[in-house]
This record gives structure tokens, C-alpha cells and sequence, in this order.
């Protein structure tokens, strides 16, 4: 690795040697066709998301010639997820702390670094964007509320966008929005002049309407914008059972978090939206919940709706769409027809016509149980794909055969077994619900590659089961004494009553935390959010303070003021979430038989698979574990010669398959578990493909490595 002491001469030389001055660069985002697929300018490689590359130097024939070309070390650690971006030779970041980094990308040598060394931005971000005109180049980025845009060859804020290089995205949004927990873990979409950027917002009571919104690259200005939940006066907004229910500050949310794709030539975006919220009790929004859990075609110029389809009518199961959807070409009775697919986190993949939103597999309304909860009335019938088939194992398919033969527990998982409901949309009730696929899907944010112009898709699935439970809001309500209520509002589901936290979930024990962190870094964490959880900026200063005291296990005389604040916070609605939990055995492995973890390639002409392999292997059960399959977060690349790159799984492997057949071509340890999507591209003729490897999620050790390979010279 190249000594951090030439970094700032080196990057001054290659900027400086990039491009003549006043020349055109040689790659543009927006030139990229379907034919070509050389670039990865665009967050995972084009703005279709299709996870593909026709670069061809490294084949199935030469593969076992791959090594490392470079490593640089980020000068954070921990979970990384992003997806790099390369333009020309500069190769784009972003670190476990959201510092964005521009590095040469045939050395790895730091060029410039936009970062903030005294203030720790605690989240997750899957990227940057890229955009260009003439001699103006941009990276977009975003950090808390805050949308950025930086000189691409300085890393230097732009003045001239928004107020001194940044824009608060808030600022299109609803009022109810503007002192709410927003921010951005995924990359916006470059059309045009416009970026229209996916939101991350509260999944609880009070969250803000989820809107999606385009800023104006150049300026910063909001230039349009499409209400998820409709106003009173618009289509939709009968579905909600109130039609003024937008303006309410108990529901919101129907954000897009995982990102969109965009088909440049017809001027459409595709949005997969988020749940409504509150997320897991739906009786205060009574109705299918239209724009929530739907795909969303609208017009790229202006926001105007075109068309969409509803994946999960009023959802309560938080089966919102994970990753964004796939453009790419169906054969349909010899004609190849521009076609969009959607992955979801229930192991579907739903398949259309680009334009009208038809269906290109017939899709049944299906009658599925009704509600036990007071207050809560399900929806009906759900609409379930007849092709192709799910990607992952459903809850029915399950019978007591299929617990982990590793278990060494089997009558205590039996029982849970026997006594939780299994059935699929099961509603969450005061008694357990088997949940497979998981919380975290089948598929999550890594999404699906493409072969865009042979309709192929390679999905990687997780198959973890979860229990999904509802309490009496009474039995955890801020009713608790101080900051044990504050707590039981705020923590307790992802945390747990106990504050044990959950194993291997990303959800940290809070036990002894005084002697882990200063209370100045748990506030920031509070408001701002960490990893995966949301922050809650508009939490009260009594609030905070009662919550940290009981946090760092202070003993305190509960005041009159603390009394009221307790009345004044009762839970609004009359059920609460009991959490995440993994179902697991005694040794904290999933309680049902492997495969935990599972690659496919389906071919969207017909609906039917090529091939499915379990993905991963299980290192605690030693050569027992090999072939397992495992928890895997992140997405593959796929090449036109023949090959699937992907890493994503917990056993910290970078695997490479023949994309036709499935074998395993070639594997290599990483320093840390890579839970991210790789990224390919050229420079100077040679054949790159670099990956972050971050670790830190599922019980990894953490890491902060950006490491690229090539055929070894």
C-alpha cells in the first residue's frame, strides 16, 4: 500500500493529469446506453441498477489470476455498505463515518477527503451520486438532513448550491417534516439536471409523509415533488381512512429509503416506496395505504404520476420493498419488451411492462387471515405472483421436520414451533408469529443484478426466521417510572426489556454502556441515529435527560415535572412491537435446517430458474458449516463473459461463480466481512473490481478497507 506521506503529491499529479483543460471528459454518466455497460459512474453501475459490466480482461479462464491490486485504509472503522463510483480514474467513497473520499482507482492513493474531524456522523450510506456538465462536475452526497454538493476534483463545497454548498431536504417536504428525523442512506438518481433523492425517515408514530422529491443539481432548489400520501383532494387519499390523514401527526412515512432507477430514454422514474407508519398497527390508518409498499412510475421531468402497483396492501408486516428495482429486456412471443422488476423482502419477484405498469406474469389477489387485534381490521387479500416462484422458503412450507439439525434445544424449539402461527400475512398478534422470510427478507438493500439485455436476474437471499409479536401499549407504556418509560417508548424493541439487546441483529446490548460511552456520544446517537436505527431529534430535553439516567443507571428522586412528562406521553396507539427476534437455538443459530442463505439466477422470459446454491457457510459449525448458507447483506456483479462477483455473507468470503451454471470459480478471505456491492471498472486498459469491506454487522469484527483486484500482471 502506497505510504500515506506521497498521498498529497500523488493526488495533486493525478488531478492534475485527468483531463486537458477545456476538454469534454472521455466518460459521461449520462451517455451510458444499454449496449455498452463499460462505467460505473452510477450508484451499482448504471442508472437501471443492473449490477453489470461487458468489461471482458477477467474471465472464467483466467480467474484463478486474480489478486489484490490495492487496499486503502479509510480512516474510520466499522460498517460500510456503500457501492463505489469511478469517473475516469477517480474512484469515489464514502467511509463508516460519512467522510467522502475521492481515490485514484488503479492505486488507491487518497486524492481529497470531505469529512468532519470533530464531529462523528453515526450512520450508513450506500454512496454517492455523480453528476456533470461541460466542465462542472459534482458529487452529491448527504450527511443528517443536509443534501451536499462538492467539486468532483477538489472535494470542496459549491457555494453557489443551496446555502454555501448545501441544501436542508426537508425543505420540500411536509411542515410536519421540518424538525423530524430525516436522512439518507442511499444515493439519489441523476436525471438531467435533477436529483431525486430517497429518504429515510421514523418508522413510528409521528413520522413525517415520506414524499419523494428532485432538487435542482445546480442550484439546490426543489423542483418538484410526488405526495406518497396523497392530500385530501388527490387519488389515494380514500385509502387511508382518513382523507385528511396526510396532515396527522401520528401517521406518515410511504418514503422511498432503498433507492430508484431511472430509463433515461422515456423520462420515467421508478420508485419502490416504504411502509406506512406507524409500522406494525395499522388501525389508525385503515385502508390499503396507497402510495405505501407500492412501485411508483412517475414522470422524471416533472413528478407526475404514470402508473404503479401495490406490493402489500396496508402493511403491518413491514414487508416494504428493500433494494430498487432492475430495468431490462423480456421476451415476450419473440419481442423483446422494456420491462422493470422488483425484488421484494417476501422472496417475490414482480415483473412489468416499462410503460403501462401491466404485469408481465399474472399476479393473484389471494385471500389471506384476518386481524386479532382490536382496532385493527387487515387487509383482505394480498397479491401473490404466479411466476416465478418465490426465492426463499416460506412460513407454510415449514413442518417440524425442518428445524436446525444442529440444535441442540429441539424441544424447546419445537414448542415455539407448534405454537406460532405459520400462515403467510399471519397479522401480528398477541400470540407469535412464525415470520419467514424475515424482517430482513429474502432479498434486502444489496437488491438484484441483471443481465440487462438477456433478461436474467441474480438475486442473493437471506433465510432467517424471525418472531413477530404485538404486547398492550398499558404493559410498556412511558406510564414506567422516569427514563424506564422513555425507554420502554423509544428502545425497548429493538433492545429489549432487558437492554441485552438482540445477538447478531445489529441491535447492541445497552448493559454497562457508561463504561463504553460518554453521554455527549449516546445524545448524538439518540438524535442523529447509528447504523440502521432512527434518530429522534424532536425527543424532548426532559426526555433525554431521564432516558440517559436510566441508561447509565443513575439513581434518581422521579420528579413532579418527570410525573407529568410521563401522563403527557402515553403511547397513542394501543399496541406495541415486541421486537426483532431471530428465531435461533440455544447457539444462536437460525432454529430452522440450512441452507441460512441462498443465491439464484431466474430467468425473467419465462419465470423459471437456472440454478440455486446455498450462499455462504457457517464457521461455527467448522467443516459441518461449509455449504450452509449464511446472512448476507449487499449485492453481486455480473459480467457479460460468464461471471458473479459478490461477498455480502458473514464468513467474510469474496466469491466469484460462473453466472450459467452456479459452480464457484474462485474465493478469497477478506480482512472483513464486505457487506456491500462491489463496483468494476477500467483504467489505463487494466480491469478492476473494488469492494468496501467494513464488517461490524452480524457480529463481525469491524473493519475500514476499500480493496480493489485485477489480474495479476
Amino acid at each position: 500500500m502506497i505510504s500515506k506521506k506521497y498521498v498529497v503529491l500523488l493526488g495533486l499529479l493525478v488531478i492534475s493529469s485527468l483531463l486537458p483543460i477545456g476538454c469534454e471528459p472521455t466518460q459521461k454518466e449520462n451517455s451510458t446506453t444499454p449496449s455498452e455497460y463499460t462505467t460505473w459512474s452510477s450508484y451499482l453501475g448504471d442508472p437501471g441498477r443492473s449490477h453489470y459490466s461487458t468489461l471482458s480482461q477477467i474471465t472464467p479462464e483466467n480467474i484463478s489470476r486474480l489478486k489484490v491490486a490495492w487496499s486503502y485504509e479509510a480512516p474510520d472503522w466499522g460498517q460500510m455498505q456503500m457501492n463505489p463510483i469511478v469517473v475516469d480514474s477517480i474512484l469515489y467513497g464514502v467511509t463508516a463515518a460519512l467522510r467522502v473520499i475521492a481515490l485514484h482507482a488503479a492505486s488507491g492513493a487518497e486524492l481529497w477527503q470531505f469529512g468532519d474531524s470533530v464531529k462523528v456522523w453515526h450512520s450508513t450510506s450506500r454512496g454517492v451520486s455523480y453528476w456533470e456538465k461541460g466542465n462542472d462536475r459534482r458529487i452529491l452526497c448527504t450527511r443528517g438532513s443536509d443534501l451536499y454538493a462538492l467539486d468532483a476534483l477538489t472535494g470542496k463545497p459549491i457555494p453557489s448550491f443551496g446555502k454555501n454548498g448545501k441544501v436542508d431536504m426537508r425543505l420540500g417536504m411536509a411542515e410536519s417534516a421540518q424538525d423530524k428525523f430525516v436522512i439518507s442512506n442511499t444515493p439519489g438518481t441523476i436525471y438531467k439536471d435533477l436529483i431525486v433523492m430517497p429518504l429515510r425517515v421514523s418508522e413510528g408514530t409521528g413520522a413525517p409523509p415520506g414524499d419523494i422529491m428532485a432538487f435542482n443539481v445546480i442550484t439546490g432548489a426543489v423542483e418538484w415533488v410526488f405526495r406518497s400520501i396523497p392530500a385530501a383532494d388527490e387519488p389515494g387519499s380514500e385509502t387511508w381512512g382518513d382523507s385528511e390523514i396526510r396532515h396527522s401527526n401520528l401517521v406518515g412515512a410511504a418514503n422511498n429509503w432503498a433507492g430508484m432507477a431511472v430509463d433515461e430514454a422515456a423520462g420515467i422514474i421508478y420508485v419502490p416506496t416504504g411502509s406506512a407508519a406507524p409500522d406494525f398497527y395499522g388501525g389508525v390508518r385503515k385502508g390499503s395505504n396507497l402510495y405505501a409498499n407500492s412501485l411508483v412510475a412517475l414522470n422524471a421531468d416533472t413528478g407526475e404520476y404514470l402508473w404503479h402497483f401495490q406490493f402489500t396492501h396496508h402493511d403491518i408486516w413491514d414487508r416494504d420493498p428493500p433494494a430498487p428495482p432492475n430495468l431490462l429486456l423480456v421476451e415476450r412471443k419473440g419481442k423483446k419488451i422494456p420491462a422493470v422488476a422488483q425484488v421484494t423482502k417476501q422472496g417475490y419477484v414482480y415483473v412489468f411492462d416499462r410503460k403501462t405498469g401491466t404485469p408481465l406474469f399474472d399476479i393473484e389477489e389471494v385471500p389471506v387471515p384476518a386481524s386479532t387485534l382490536e382496532g385493527e381490521e387487515a387487509w383482505p387479500t394480498q397479491p401473490f405472483p404466479i411466476k416465478p416462484k418465490p426465492f426463499a422458503r416460506q412460513s407454510t412450507e415449514l413442518t417440524e421436520n425442518d428445524l436446525s439439525p444442529f440444535a441442540e434445544n429441539k424441544d424447546e424449539l419445537l414448542e415455539i414451533f407448534r405454537t406460532s402461527d405459520k400462515r403467510i400475512y399471519a397479522p401480528p398478534g398477541l400470540e407469535p408469529v412464525l415470520l419467514l422470510p424475515g424482517y430482513d427478507g429474502a432479498a434486502e438493500w444489496g437488491g438484484a443484478a441483471a443481465d440487462p439485455e438477456e433478461g436474467i436476474l441474480y438475486v442473493n437471499s437471506n433465510e432467517m426466521p424471525r418472531m413477530l409479536q404485538m404486547d398492550n401499549a398499558k404493559a410498556n407504556s412511558t406510564g414506567l417510572p422516569g427514563g424506564e418509560g422513555v425507554y420502554n417508548r423509544y428502545c425497548v424493541s429493538c433492545h429489549q426489556p432487558d437492554r441485552k439487546g438482540i445477538e447478531g441483529s445489529g441491535f447492541p446490548s445497552l448493559i454497562d454502556l457508561q463504561l463504553r460511552l460518554g453521554k455527549e456520544e449516546v445524545t448524538m446517537i439518540i438524535t442523529q441515529g447509528k447504523g440502521m436505527m432512527t434518530g429522534y431529534p424532536d425527543i424532548s430535553k426532559e426526555e433525554m435527560n431521564a432516558l440517559l439516567r436510566f441508561l447509565f443507571d443513575e439513581e434518581i428522586q422521579h420528579s413532579v415535572a418527570e410525573t407529568t412528562l410521563q401522563k403527557e406521553n402515553q403511547q397513542p396507539i394501543p399496541f406495541v412491537h415486541m421486537g426483532y427476534n431471530k428465531f435461533l437455538d440455544s447457539n444462536g443459530l437460525p432454529a430452522i435446517a440450512p441452507p441460512w442463505g441462498t443465491m439464484h439466477a431466474i430467468n425473467l422470459n419465462t419465470g423459471d430458474y437456472l440454478w440455486s446454491i446455498p450462499f455462504g457457510n457457517t464457521p461455527e459449525l467448522g467443516e459441518q458449516g461449509i455449504g450452509t448458507g449464511t446472512e448476507n447483506y449487499g449485492g453481486a456483479v455480473v459480467t457479460e463473459n460468464g461471471l458473479l462477483f459478490i461477498a455480502a455473507t458473514r464468513d467474510g468470503l469474496f466469491r466469484v461463480f460462473d453466472k450459467k451454471t452456479g459452480d464457484l470459480l474462485w474465493e478469497y478471505q477478506l480482512p472483513a466481512a464486505a457487506f456491500a456491492t462491489p463496483a468494476m471498472y477500467e483504467v489505463n486498459g487494466r480491469q478492476y473490481i473494488a469492494l468496501a469491506c467494513g464488517g461490524e454487522k452480524l457480529g463481525t469484527k469491524k473493519g475500514n478497507w476499500i480493496i480493489a483486484f485485477a489480474l495479476e500482471e
